[in-house]
């Protein structure tokens, strides 16, 4: 196993973040990266679902009272509020 350092680790979350589809155990796996790295996602956690880690981009956008809200194939409700 290659052992990774932080400046690499970021490497491979920025690269990870530029392609166009992924799949939930992907992304899971980049989540669990940042974590171990001290790594904040920030504005790129907003790409796939909190809850099943899937692409949110085929989900439904609704913006209500100051909150976008996209719900994701699951179910689930991503909210976050707008600035």
């Amino acid at each position: 196993m290659k052992k990774l350092s932080k400046s690499g680790a970021k490497e491979k979350i920025d690269e990870f973040f530029e392609r166009e589809r992924f799949k939930p155990e992907e992304a899971k796996k980049i989540k669990r990266l940042g974590m171990k790295f001290k790594i904040k996602l920030g504005d790129k956690k907003k790409r796939f679902c909190k809850k099943c880690f899937s692409d949110l981009r085929d989900g439904k956008v609704r913006i209500d009272k100051g909150y976008k809200i996209v719900e994701c194939k699951c179910g689930y409700k991503n909210k976050w509020r707008l600035r």
